[in-house]
């Protein structure tokens, strides 16, 4: 299934951080943080300003830093995706 995200919504893969501790506990998934890290899989052709159109700042393939409650999570074929605004993006990961 293809998404392609509308006006200046960003569709995210979250990467997930590691179940166990640098201690060697495992966590379970009710107490492991939501994660912040997110590769960008599409972007939507952003939203018009004052008549023109803003195109958003990350494109595909980009690594960003996301806000940890921001977006809405979604799943397709088992797997964990998120839309979220392009406000929600705190930076690029380079």
């Amino acid at each position: 299934m293809k998404v392609r995200p509308l006006q200046d919504k960003i569709f995210i893969e979250p990467l997930q951080e590691d179940a166990k501790t640098k201690s060697g506990i495992y966590l379970p998934d009710s107490a492991k943080e939501k994660p912040k890290q997110a590769k960008v899989l599409a972007v939507g052709e952003g939203k018009i300003v004052d008549g023109k159109r803003q195109t958003p700042s990350v494109k595909p393939g980009d690594m960003v830093l996301v806000k940890e409650w921001g977006g809405d999570e979604i799943k397709i074929d088992g797997k964990e995706y998120k839309i979220v605004s392009e406000e929600d993006v705190l930076g690029i990961i380079e």
